[in-house]
């Protein structure tokens, strides 16, 4: 009698079922696969004990003391490109390896940051919500033009660059900040690199597009908010900690920011299960950070998405076909994006 070879189970979290649907297809001959639309966390870690492999999404939290509950844990894959939802050092500790989707979505969120901008300037979110109410007036409506504006992109990488194309589309002049340098697209898309202070000071409109780790963090801040030009738009899809909370909502208070579009805000991963929160005995700051997203969406001149700026039916294809491919990889000993 032929011996049964064991396959490897692989557990999926943050899940839809269309995302399911498309997972079986790549995986389901090969894999022990399991789905669960719920986050992974301390809750519900006795749901990985016999897992091999875990995927995850952004607001799942892979803390020391899940990965304790995982014994046969060997991969954990993020459908991501950032991967600070989980501890490196406790995965590197255990020997499970990590591994992110770095690009799938450069164009995808490119376009939504451009849809961002464009609602902004040209009143678009106002203009709605008038003529659902079936007035027509034109008052206080009127938006400018892109062309011959400067748009500052912060974090001149994958996203970055396809913003800067889409930007020279519009004719307007760009402008660059990052730790990286590449002169030859620099010349080839006709941008110019500037230190972060030049880049406030002469944008009017910034946008956000690098990760967010030590060196980023409140990169925009209460010390250099005052360098920007007055009424500016400020544009963030990257992650909430690149700017400082207070530096934020002071800019919009005062008119510095003339708008934001934010598809990413601070405490955006509690919002999932806010009313939830305020039926359970939660900290002063979580209430303050819904009570401050709360005044933001009420302002006219702020635009707040969903962080789904990723959200494209082709970039979840990509994500789902990059993750399946990280998994064949890391069980067939091939190469694959490996983060630890």
């Amino acid at each position: 009698m032929a011996k049964t070879i064991r396959k490897p189970k692989v557990i999926f979290f943050e899940i839809t079922k269309p995302e399911k649907v498309l997972i079986k297809k790549l995986m389901q001959k090969d894999y022990d696969l399991a789905f669960y639309e719920e986050r992974l966390s301390e809750d519900n870690a006795k749901l990985v004990q016999e897992a091999d492999v875990v995927s995850v999404f952004i607001f799942s939290s892979l803390t020391e003391s899940v990965l304790a509950r995982a014994r046969k844990l060997k991969l954990i894959t993020t459908r991501s490109t950032g991967f600070n939802h989980i501890n490196l050092k406790a995965a590197q500790k255990r020997g499970i390896s990590v591994c992110n989707v770095p690009y799938y979505g450069e164009n995808t969120v490119a376009e939504h940051t451009f849809a961002l901008i464009l609602a902004l300037s040209r009143n678009l979110h106002k203009a709605y919500a008038r003529t659902i109410q079936g007035n027509f007036s034109l008052e206080g409506l009127r938006g400018f033009d892109l062309k011959g504006k400067t748009i500052g992109i912060v974090g001149a990488g994958s996203i970055g660059m396809h913003v800067i194309k889409m930007a020279q589309g519009f004719g307007m002049n760009v402008i660059a900040y990052d730790v990286k340098k590449n002169h030859i697209l620099e010349e080839m898309l006709d941008f110019q690199y500037v230190t972060l202070e030049e880049l406030l000071s002469r944008s009017h409109i910034i946008s956000l597009h690098c990760p967010y780790n030590e060196a980023t963090r409140y990169l925009i801040n209460m010390d250099n908010i005052h360098l920007v030009k007055k009424g500016s738009l400020f544009i963030n899809t990257a992650r909430s900690g690149l700017i400082e909370p207070s530096a934020l909502y002071h800019a919009i208070d005062t008119g510095i920011f003339s708008g934001a579009g934010l598809d990413v805000f601070e405490g955006e991963e509690l919002m999932n299960e806010e009313n939830q929160m305020l039926s359970k005995n939660v900290s002063h700051e979580h209430l303050e950070m819904i009570m401050k997203r709360n005044i933001l969406l009420r302002r006219e001149n702020v635009i707040i998405t969903p962080h789904m700026a990723f959200d494209s039916i082709e970039a979840i294809e990509r994500i789902l076909e990059t993750t399946a491919a990280n998994i064949r990889a890391y069980f067939s000993n091939d190469t694959f994006y490996k983060v630890v």
